[in-house]
């Protein structure tokens, strides 16, 4: 028996800029009744010498950092993974436990988890830098506090200010870096079927994509072209934090779920996402 198609994108051409788990948002799409675009936006290419990750260690060992704050699954895992070449994992642990452990979300918990270890704070959904700063405020003071920031993918400028307005010391240590995919073909054509009025929906899970998608744009001189086109678009944004990006750039998301998982998008996508066309082509055509 075929499996059953649910109610209903009604055809609608949905492009996913996705890379990871590229396979299933597409099925996801094909499920709900629309046609998915695949468009590979992200490679994660751990960085080849570490060294703020590999002298994360001796750092806490020496007492240098008081908070360390996690803000990813995947840079958390990675992050003691680097330490595992050069370290044995009850050391990594014992380190750690010299600090207090901020762990933005589920993710990172059930990274900790993984090495027998639970956060000191937990931080709320969404799991914005907002949610982190408010976490700690209401928590304790960090004035003069050292903290260390594992970043991933890109930069958090707007949480390592706050920090450091509310008297921190703060280091950031990158974990993973952001590159493109080693084949651009899937990403253009989908620039180009965007320009062309052939898409209708357009799904970001990640500012990182966003990041990508326009830099390829404009290094072919269509980012303009490709930002006006996308106005006519139903825009669908995981969460707050791949929003701003999207603010950044010039765009306003149409559709953004309570919780920041792909599953929750996908479902409102589907619940909202002919009502917004109908009225943004209305205006626009």
């Amino acid at each position: 028996m075929a499996s059953r198609t649910l109610a209903n994108l009604h055809g609608l051409k949905v492009v996913s800029f996705e890379s990871r788990r590229a396979k299933e948002m597409a099925e996801l799409i094909r499920r709900y009744g629309g046609e998915p675009i695949v468009a590979p936006s992200l490679r994660e290419v751990p960085l080849s010498e570490n060294r703020a990750a590999l002298e994360l260690l001796p750092d806490l060992e020496a007492g240098t950092f008081d908070w360390v704050i996690l803000m990813t699954g995947v840079g958390t895992r990675t992050l003691n993974q680097a330490l595992l070449t050069r370290y044995p994992q009850g050391r990594i642990v014992a380190a750690l436990k010299r600090t207090q452990l901020v762990a933005r979300g589920p993710k990172p918990i059930a990274a900790l988890k993984e090495i027998g270890m639970t956060p000191t704070i937990t931080v709320p959904e969404p799991n914005t830098w907002r949610e982190v700063l408010a976490t700690l405020d209401a928590t304790a003071s960090i004035r003069a506090k050292r903290i260390a920031v594992q970043e991933y993918g890109i930069a958090n400028a707007e949480l390592v200010s706050g920090l450091e307005r509310r008297g921190a010391i703060v280091k950031t240590i990158s974990i993973y870096r952001w590159a493109l995919p080693e084949d651009l073909a899937p990403l253009f054509g989908a620039i180009q079927r965007i320009i062309r009025g052939d898409v209708d929906v357009a799904l970001f899970t990640n500012g990182a994509q966003v990041e990508h998608l326009f830099r390829v744009a404009a290094e072919n001189k269509a980012d303009e072209t490709l930002r006006t086109a996308c106005k006519r678009l139903a825009i669908g944004s995981v969460g707050p934090i791949c929003t701003q990006v999207l603010q950044r750039h010039g765009l306003a998301p149409d559709i953004e779920p309570e919780h920041p998982k792909m599953g929750s998008l996908i479902a409102q996508v589907v619940a909202s996402a002919s009502g917004v066309l109908s009225t943004k082509r209305a205006v626009h055509s």
